[in-house]
């Protein structure tokens, strides 16, 4: 039996933003178009509303000026944006009890489809079922606020969800399917992505949003892979797993089950194609602008300097930095720690070759109000809360 994982404890610190490698350079216009949707989820929020996390980010008043602010700063001009960040926010560099930050990527994926099962398609994209239960731990007791739990009611009691393989071998009565794709690679890495934009055979084309997910542990099917010794751990990628599935269907199957996590989708239109789905915030997300954080530590809406790097899309050529100012919009089964974070890329082919194969060492700090700033002092060290 694997031991306990150990929760890590989480730190901020006081830093400025002369300490922030690459801010003076930078052009936010992004972060700020992003900051200003995420206003616009706060602004619904009463002022006494915790904005999330382990609340180290204040309540939705203390934000409300600063988004206001926000809304008249004009967007043109990358100086002018940096200004507002500098006049309004203190830079809190974010640091965790042992190892290094990790920063990966998301991407929004392309997969083809119909609306009736049929020839090739096969797969289907379910929506949430009608007997999922998601409990919100916080409700019962304050010391498990953040955390969910779902399942299914049986004889009276919560138990877990069926897993991946229980849902690929039966099939669930209780939902019903969306639609249908010609590839269950697809719909399996479709899942882990969270959205994806579906070509449907009469033409249109719709978007599969993240509804929810049935409450079983994420395992990445890449460590799976290494331990049965398919892949070396320096090649894993999302480029190498699909193409080990591609080219071992009889075994593909068994891997993918090997990840019990399942996610439920609910059907939007398109809409403004720059933009992605509606993150965990419930706001479009923003290419290279949003971040995926864990919301048992973090609060959605904060801005957060990231310092690391990201594979070219071109893989015969060498890595770039990336140091750029992004927003917590999102959340993800593998995201989990203080210093962890997902990029979203958005939608293209692009987006795809750098998602599928970041995996980069970095530091992040987080941007909070100048009030919120003042309770909280030079430092602050919170317990983490798994």
């Amino acid at each position: 039996m694997m031991p306990p994982t150990v929760p890590l404890s989480m730190r901020l610190g006081q830093v400025s933003f002369a300490e922030l490698r690459g801010w003076a350079a930078n052009d936010p216009k992004a972060a700020l178009e992003a900051f200003r949707r995420s206003c616009v989820a706060i602004s619904t929020r009463p002022n006494d509303a915790v904005l999330g996390g382990v609340n180290y980010a204040g309540t939705a008043g203390d934000w409300r000026d600063l988004c206001l602010a926000a809304s008249a700063i004009p967007a043109a001009d990358a100086q002018t944006v940096r200004g507002f960040f500098e006049a309004e926010f203190v830079p809190y560099r974010v640091t965790q009890s042992s190892g290094m930050g990790l920063f990966t990527g998301y991407y929004e994926p392309q997969l083809k489809g119909s609306r009736t099962k049929h020839g090739p398609y096969q797969t289907p994209l379910y929506g949430i079922p009608g007997d999922l239960v998601n409990v919100d731990l916080g409700l019962f007791r304050d010391t498990l606020r953040g955390q969910r739990i779902v399942g299914q009611i049986t004889n009276g009691r919560l138990i877990p969800y069926p897993a991946r393989a229980d849902i690929e071998g039966s099939g669930l009565s209780q939902a019903k399917p969306l639609l249908y794709v010609d590839d269950a690679v697809d719909a399996f890495f479709l899942q882990i992505q969270g959205s994806g934009r579906v070509v449907l055979d009469d033409g249109s084309v719709v978007r599969a949003a993240y509804a929810a997910q049935n409450g079983r542990a994420y395992t990445a099917i890449g460590a799976v892979l290494i331990q049965r010794g398919e892949l070396k751990r320096e090649e894993v990628s999302m480029q190498s797993i699909r193409a080990w599935l591609t080219a071992h269907p009889e075994e593909a199957p068994q891997i993918m089950n090997a990840n019990a996590s399942y996610v439920f989708f609910t059907e939007q239109a398109l809409g403004d194609p720059v933009l992605g789905a509606a993150g965990a915030q419930g706001v479009p997300l923003t290419p290279e602008a949003s971040l995926a954080v864990d919301l048992s530590l973090h609060a959605l809406g904060v801005p957060v300097w990231l310092e690391t790097a990201t594979p070219n899309p071109d893989a015969t050529m060498s890595e770039r930095t990336f140091e750029r100012l992004l927003i917590m919009q999102d959340t993800g089964g593998a995201i989990r720690g203080p210093v962890r974070g997902d990029v979203y890329w958005g939608y293209s082919a692009d987006a795809a070759s750098i998602a599928g194969r970041m995996r980069s060492q970095g530091t992040m700090t987080v941007f909070l109000p100048k009030a919120v700033a003042a309770r909280l002092g030079p430092s602050a060290e919170f317990a983490g809360s798994r």
